[in-house]
């Protein structure tokens, strides 16, 4: 099994944000993590509808009110604690969720593959 990728600390995301990670160039698609709280969720940027990434604006993952994942090319909503998508045309349907965990105050992507973020995409 790959070892574990430190992707930030914890504190680099903003609670009620999420932040994009680019893989290496081999490995599209993009990761992305969102806080909330204490802890942290990672997810393949790409829509279980028509796999398209989630953020037609570069790093914006949530809507407005911060409590769902946004898809913005077609409306999808989805949980941010598991993937499920709530509401739009891919609902029942889950977005890939990757294991990662906060240690040390920093969060970690377990045996994922190398990423690094991707220049200019902070929190958001």
């Amino acid at each position: 099994m790959a070892e574990a990728v430190r992707l930030c600390a914890l504190d680099d995301i903003a609670d009620g944000a999420a932040r994009l990670f680019e893989t290496e160039p081999d490995r599209a698609p993009d990761i992305f993590v969102v806080r909330k709280g204490a802890r942290a969720f990672c997810y393949v940027n790409d829509c279980p509808h028509q796999h398209l990434p989630l953020d037609f604006v570069p790093g914006r993952f949530l809507d407005l009110s911060r409590r769902h994942i946004l898809c913005t090319n077609h409306g999808a909503w989805f949980e941010i604690e598991t993937g499920a998508c709530l509401r739009g045309p891919c609902r029942g349907e889950r977005l890939c969720a990757l294991a990662v965990r906060i240690e040390h105050g920093a969060v970690w992507l377990d045996g994922g593959a190398p990423v690094r973020v991707k220049p200019g995409q902070g929190p958001g």
